[in-house]
């Protein structure tokens, strides 16, 4: 839909709603709900947009920064309004908290991932995918000279596409 030389990556994305399988989209029509969104404003997307990684690394990572979302692994970032937990006996612990099971499975999908890259590949993936940090930013943050973060990324993205059997 959008030029690559604009450092645009525009796409239609279905919004996901529980519909009737009457309203659902069928072939060749248009969801009932969509949105367009700009895949080069994250890092990874910027990278495709400029022909640094493929097309099978960034479904890849789109993947795991999906299954990252959905399990809930990124920080908070504002303050939780719940009230405090109850304890029954003193200095009691908190009850585990409630995780659905869409979240457990998220979570397993992300840790199988993310151990399918390998050692010392999962830092490049949760900075640069999950969290969202410029390739420059990972890079310093791990203490790599200029440049090399692109290279491992790419190894760890094409480790993560063959557990996801990407093609």
């Amino acid at each position: 839909m959008g030029g690559q030389g604009t450092g645009r990556l525009l796409s239609e994305r279905a919004i996901e709603v529980d519909a009737a399988p009457s309203k659902s989209a069928g072939p060749g029509r248009r969801p009932i709900r969509s949105v367009t969104v700009n895949a080069a404003e994250s890092p990874l997307g910027w990278l495709f947009a400029r022909g640094l990684v493929s097309r099978r690394q960034l479904d890849a990572g789109e993947r795991l920064r999906a299954d990252w979302e959905r399990a809930q692994l990124a920080p908070r970032v504002t303050m939780t309004w719940d009230s405090a937990p109850v304890s029954r006996g003193r200095g009691g612990s908190a009850p585990e908290p409630d995780l659905s099971g869409a979240q457990i499975d998220a979570r397993r999908r992300f840790d199988h991932a993310i151990a399918s890259a390998g050692p010392g590949l999962a830092d490049i993936l949760g900075r640069v995918v999950c969290a969202g940090d410029g390739m420059r930013e990972a890079e310093s943050a791990l203490g790599w000279p200029a440049r090399a973060g692109k290279l491992v990324l790419t190894f760890a993205l094409d480790r993560v596409a063959d557990h996801y059997r990407i093609r």
